[in-house]
């Protein structure tokens, strides 16, 4: 199992990830989108949407300092352990309730306007229960394994064995004693990386990056005695063909 978990669970994921990424834009191109429910409801929609992108990219960045940034790295530029823990603290849970609140607001305007409701589907729902069980757990395994004084050092282990897993030598060991909330944590978030490109997550990938390259759109001037409304003449006038 210790195998399977920490040893194979995060290649078939990313397996799944890339493989479904492929086939998603190969053949579901009219698929591949948020299905947006905007033409329903906009109001709501206009809070809980930032909200919930905005701490969902908090905590993404978080994750990636925590688990790619070694400690000695911090330690160099003078960030001791009880402040990046500090900060890991107070700036990963809030993070966190901005996500959960922006998932809470979405699902409540999902569930009280008829037409938005009518428009989610199975898939929505299961992304919705993996997206926020992946949040929640992180915010609980966190909260439940730290103080203000200390809490649980993941640098020393469930850090290493991510990047181990680069090198494609998974350090399995790193991973036990590991508190099980955040084992289950981790497992939650591998089930989501594998989920993304079958759900409407997968617009994440769709960032419009050909925009900052498109060529000028070129506006001619007019002539200034063409400017402002056509002048009344009499009689007929001559063809231009």
């Amino acid at each position: 199992m210790k195998t399977l978990l920490w040893g194979a669970l995060p290649y078939i994921a990313v397996v799944l990830l890339v493989a479904g990424t492929i086939w998603r834009f190969r053949y579901d191109k009219f698929g591949w989108t948020t299905r947006s429910s905007q033409v329903y409801e906009s109001k709501l929609l206009n809070v809980a949407s930032p909200v919930f992108h905005y701490g969902i990219l908090f905590v993404l960045v978080g994750h990636l300092m925590g688990l790619f940034v070694p400690e000695r790295w911090t330690d160099n530029v003078g960030l001791n352990e009880h402040t990046y823990h500090l900060m890991s603290l107070y700036g990963g849970t809030a993070a966190g309730v901005l996500a959960v609140l922006g998932i809470a607001l979405l699902l409540y305007r999902r569930r009280t306007n008829a037409p938005v409701f009518k428009a989610t589907t199975a898939n929505d729902k299961v992304m919705y229960l993996v997206l926020l069980a992946a949040i929640v757990l992180g915010m609980w395994a966190k909260l439940a394994h730290s103080s203000v004084s200390e809490g649980y050092d993941y640098r020393q282990t469930i850090a290493p064995w991510v990047r181990s897993l680069f090198t494609l030598q998974p350090d399995i060991d790193r991973m036990v004693g590991v508190p099980v909330l955040y084992q289950i944590h981790a497992v939650v978030g591998m089930l989501l990386i594998a989920l993304v490109p079958f759900t409407r997550l997968i617009h994440m990938f769709s960032a419009p990056v050909q925009y900052l390259f498109r060529p000028y759109v070129v506006y001619r001037s007019r002539d200034e005695k063409q400017l402002g409304a056509r002048p009344e003449r009499r009689g007929w006038e001559k063809s231009k063909l």
